[in-house]
């Protein structure tokens, strides 16, 4: 994960609750039925779930757990994909689309559960707003709620206008907004240590500072740090965003994008109440949207803007400033804490992408940012998948993938130009 902005430790980082247990770093030879690659949700749910159908697990991470996109997000808990499930029906068809939507619902309860379960502390609040920025925003929304509503008897989404609207977020900006009750957002990265500290109780060991150099293929794989080997019947790929060419197979499958957040002082209960009354997340319909939350401890998490080259973008602490001044003025003089970026992975059609290597090796990569929960079902199916229970996780392998054009040296100015039509398309 690279630090984007300056200061960087993010505020997760200033605030973790959660202490995952030994994470020392490989050292030697280490036989094991499933190595899990990646700290992240992706990871600590495979390594979780396996571990507790009786497999022993090693799990290798390359900085410390939760380093990527899992320890840094906007931490909405949601369910359905990063595309309109109109994607998921034009490929595999209404029923499988169908099956897929109840997958997520599942992610949703099954994140729940597991903060219940381990007592995680980590602030989870239920309530969540899609908001309308314009009033081509404001059709498809509705259209979006009469859809789920007839064709997959979800009935969880309230459409909001005028004083209804300003009872959950207390802003002119926004002319209508669809409200989700089970629809939530937590605090990502104590989250993800959570999972780790549970998976580390149930036997897994935990590899921090142990990044993958090399993945030779065959039955059992062998899994190469540069201090240590481990040796396995299945390997579970969880690097989403930071692959970096270990696996030749999936090079372009999908591409990096950096998000930018910034964090408030604490606000006091006053302040807070002429924000988010109800502590409800919210995200806006731009193409390149923004989001944001408040804290455990009231301050105003905001994220937004996106950067695909590495870079980041001119100005983009002046923007993100005023963006926060225009919608909440009772905010003004409310010092930023914290400021920091992060990278997620994206697919060309904002599906994630599931599937196999060989007999042995499984990877969940590209959730599009939409992976808080759905990463961690991600988990579960793997290690359903290694138990000989499928069907679940090709639910998902079933959804067709292909690379971004243009090759290693165009596929990220393609993707740029491609993104730039679509800014200028939310301001229209």
């Amino acid at each position: 994960m690279t630090d984007h902005l300056d200061p960087p430790t993010s505020w997760y980082r200033a605030s973790i609750a959660v202490d995952p247990g030994d994470c020392s770093p490989l050292e030697g030879e280490v036989r094991a039925d499933v190595c899990v690659v990646g700290g992240g949700i992706t990871g600590c749910s495979a390594a979780l779930e396996l571990a507790e159908r009786g497999y022993s697990v090693v799990l290798l991470e390359a900085g410390e757990i939760g380093h990527g996109a899992s320890g840094r997000s906007g931490g909405q808990i949601l369910p359905g994909l990063g595309t309109d499930m109109a994607t998921v029906e034009t490929a595999l068809g209404r029923e499988a689309a169908r099956d897929i939507w109840a997958l997520s619902r599942e992610a949703v309860r099954l994140t729940a559960e597991r903060v219940e379960r381990h007592a995680i502390p980590c602030d989870l609040q239920w309530g969540y707003l899609h908001a309308a920025v314009k009033p081509r925003h404001v059709r498809e929304l509705a259209e979006h709620r009469e859809r789920m509503a007839r064709d997959y008897d979800y009935h969880d989404l309230e459409m909001l206008e005028g004083d209804a609207l300003r009872e959950r977020v207390v802003t002119d900006a926004y002319p209508a907004a669809l409200h989700e009750a089970g629809a939530g957002h937590l605090h990502p990265l104590n989250y993800t240590l959570g999972l780790a500290r549970a998976a580390g109780e149930a036997g897994v060991a935990l590899h921090a500072h142990s990044p993958v150099v090399a993945i030779e293929h065959g039955e059992p794989a062998r899994v190469r740090t540069a201090r240590g080997t481990v040796t396995a019947d299945y390997v579970v790929l969880g690097t989403n965003a930071y692959q970096s060419g270990l696996v030749p197979a999936l090079s372009g499958r999908v591409m990096k994008a950096a998000n930018y957040m910034i964090a408030t002082a604490p606000l006091s209960e006053a302040q807070a109440a002429q924000v988010l009354p109800h502590n409800d997340a919210l995200s806006d319909a731009n193409f390149v949207l923004d989001y944001y939350r408040l804290s455990g401890d009231r301050r105003l998490i905001y994220g937004g803007e996106v950067s695909y080259d590495g870079r980041e973008p001119k100005g983009i602490q002046a923007r993100m400033d005023a963006k926060i001044a225009r919608l909440f003025p009772v905010l003004a003089g409310i010092p930023i804490e914290y400021r920091w970026g992060g990278d997620v992975a994206i697919t060309l059609n904002r599906a994630p992408d599931f599937g196999r290597l060989g007999s042995n090796v499984y990877y969940a990569q590209g959730y599009s940012g939409h992976g808080m929960a759905l990463a961690g079902l991600a988990g579960r199916l793997m290690a359903e998948a290694i138990a000989g229970q499928a069907e679940r996780f090709d639910a998902f392998a079933a959804m067709p993938h292909r690379r971004f054009p243009g090759g290693a040296l165009l596929r990220t100015p393609l993707l740029v130009l491609a993104t730039t039509f679509y800014k200028l398309r939310d301001r229209l």
